[in-house]
């Protein structure tokens, strides 16, 4: 019948698909392209650029001026394999999700062929004899001056003659080591691993190293920066009462220079110490009789919850007190429940950072804007793609502050006998220090037009890092910032500048004002060294406070213990704190609570902060008659 005919073609269509569909699952994959190294190495160009990641090979000619890290840090490694570099920044998984349409092939056989430097700002420098045997140490010690400078730094030899007058650091540093493996004395200098690559300079690896490392070389025998030569019997952790003394065994502990970088503030450091001078202005009123039994600290920033109102502020170059830097303050940080913001300038890359990071630990990303605005473009769009949740854009430093404690130093470490006819001539320069090292590259024309720009290159919410007037809060609201920090950046920037808990003061008597205090949220940064200096600035209106200096004292003391140790001494205090004032959670922490009449009275008698003075090394002059 028509019927039992009809079911008979469709049981045979059905049969047919089924057949087909065997066969798409049995067929072996579309097999790649053999490729030999030599062909590899051919393409090698801006234009037609290929690289050799765990033996597959990928046409990423389309993708430089997509690459968030910049299109040079593909460059260095064109027609070359780049499987190591790439595996030390990525994760494993992420040319599975992303590389596919640009996999050409696999290699089959053969050495790499080392192509031309394809940049031409080094066609006058020294040819490079790298090859796929690497380059020896012998070979390497041939080029040794300064005008043929070659180092070797985490395996790879760079030709560093063209960089050596654009050092902000100077060029004496870099010859210094010229034909020499230097990767000790490059990370004591707390330089991130990836520094290479965001300075833009991959182009000036010339090869692998295959020479001795560093320890054999001598590097090691040069001077740490990370602990003094003879590190002191440190009291155990329990003796640990407050943070003075923490910040006093840290002094002990780090180098001449992790410790003046650290510590100095601008000019005469009036600022520095007038940071945590201002809280003693400020007196509390505590309320009686009221049911303190349970204490509540949590809070949140930005919608993210926090164990305590307290984060983690930026700092720069953490592996300056300890060797693992700034993965010691994720870990401590997800320890105590608060919140970490990563910083541009860490010795750590982004990617160590956020890798230490748990799951549900919240990290923020602390922003210097560059002057190549692709390089700020690519940073920020790495930060976001990396899951961190707000952008703090640093605002109070179009140029770095004098640091005289930090310069002092820094030409103390550098300066040798053949220096002194010129330095009694006033011809050495006495103007650099570390901050002027890491700073060169801060744009400072940032203006407030660019807020939309960096709006339109980002997801986060915006938080402008250092406001100092209630004007440029008012102008933060209305340029759509979800936040603010009243800061003057530790007092490393203008010296008598006010401190950021005056800042807080007249910033939410602003808002309040023009019933603003809801649009924006505002915290606050500086000094801050007792749990009390946490409660007034909360009470006045901070939503979190920011302490820096305080964890890099605890990490370079005790590691990640005395970092968590931090955290609990103000934790204790502001319990303490919160029931002796009559405040059983931060919400009943009020203004009425604190006496602001001496604030902005800048010469007032208070009774002498003893341990203050004692922490506090006193700014000085090597000028003698």
């Amino acid at each position: 019948s028509s019927s039992s005919s009809s079911q008979l073609v469709e049981q045979a269509q059905q049969e047919s698909k089924s057949s087909s569909a065997k066969k798409k699952a049995t067929a072996p994959a579309k097999q790649l392209k053999k490729l030999s190294k030599e062909e590899v190495g051919k393409h090698n160009s801006k234009t037609d650029c290929w690289v050799i990641i765990d033996n597959k090979v990928y046409d990423v000619s389309s993708f430089l001026a997509d690459h968030p890290g910049g299109a040079n840090s593909i460059l260095a490694y064109a027609g070359k394999d780049a499987t190591k570099e790439f595996a030390m920044l990525h994760k494993p998984d992420i040319l599975t999700k992303y590389g596919k349409e640009m996999l050409v092939g696999e290699i089959s056989s053969g050495p790499v062929a080392v192509p031309a430097a394809a940049h031409s700002d080094l066609s006058s420098a020294p040819s490079a004899k790298a090859s796929s045997a690497g380059i020896s140490a012998a070979e390497l010690a041939k080029h040794n001056t300064a005008a043929d400078c070659w180092c070797a730094i985490h395996g790879k030899v760079y030709n560093v003659t063209p960089f050596l007058n654009e050092h902000p650091g100077g060029a004496s540093i870099i010859v210094k080591y010229a034909g020499k493996e230097c990767t000790l004395a490059f990370d004591m200098a707390g330089h991130p691993r990836d520094i290479v690559s965001q300075l833009g300079l991959d182009h000036l690896c010339v090869g692998d190293y295959m020479g001795p490392a560093a320890s054999e070389e001598g590097s090691a025998a040069q001077p740490s920066i990370l602990s003094a030569a003879t590190e002191p019997s440190k009291p155990p952790l329990s003796q640990m009462l407050n943070l003075f003394d923490i910040e006093l065994v840290a002094r002990e502990c780090m180098g001449k220079q992790a410790w003046a970088y650290y510590s100095s503030g601008a000019d005469d450091e009036v600022t520095l110490r007038e940071n945590h001078g201002a809280f003693h202005r400020l007196w509390l009123k505590p309320r009686i009789l009221v049911n303190v039994k349970d204490i509540d600290l949590s809070s949140s920033m930005l919608g993210h919850a926090c164990a305590l109102p307290i984060y983690i502020t930026a700092t720069a170059l953490g592996r300056l007190a300890h060797p693992e830097g700034e993965v010691v303050l994720t870990r401590a940080a997800h320890r105590c429940g608060v919140i970490q913001m990563c910083p541009t300038l860490a010795s750590c890359t982004l990617e160590e950072m956020t890798s230490a990071r748990q799951p549900g630990q919240v990290q923020f990303f602390q922003l210097y804007v560059n002057h190549d605005r692709k390089v700020t473009e690519a940073l920020v769009r790495r930060a976001e793609q990396q899951g961190c949740k707000a952008l703090f854009v640093t605002v109070d430093a179009p140029q770095l502050g004098r640091r005289e404690k930090d310069m002092r130093n820094k030409f103390t470490l550098e300066g040798t006998s053949v220096q002194k006819a010129d330095d009694t001539q006033g011809q050495v320069d006495r103007s650099q220090g570390t901050a002027r090292a890491i700073s060169q590259f801060i744009d400072p024309s940032l203006c407030w037009h660019d807020l939309a720009w960096l709006r339109s290159i980002t997801a986060m919410p915006i938080v402008l890092k250092g406001v100092q007037c209630a004007e440029d809060a008012l102008l933060a609201v209305e340029h759509g910032c979800e936040g603010i920090v009243c800061s003057n950046h530790g007092g490393r920037q203008l010296d008598f500048a006010r401190s950021g808990v005056e800042v807080l003061v007249e910033v939410m008597e602003a808002l309040r004002s023009k019933n603003l205090q809801d649009r924006i949220e505002v915290y606050m940064d500086g000094g801050v060294r007792r749990g009390t200096d946490v409660l007034k600035a909360l009470a006045l209106g901070a939503k979190a406070v920011g302490i820096g200096r305080p964890v890099l004292y605890g990490m370079a003391a005790y590691g990640q213990s005395g970092v968590e140790r931090v955290f609990d001494l103000l934790r204790d205090e502001m319990v303490m704190g919160m029931r002796l004032l009559g405040a059983p959670t931060l919400r009943a922490l009020t203004p009425s609570m604190v006496c602001t009449r001496s604030l902005d009275h800048h010469v007032v008698l208070v009774p002498r902060d003893t341990l203050a003075d004692l922490a506090y090394e006193p700014i000085r002059t090597d000028s003698k008659l």
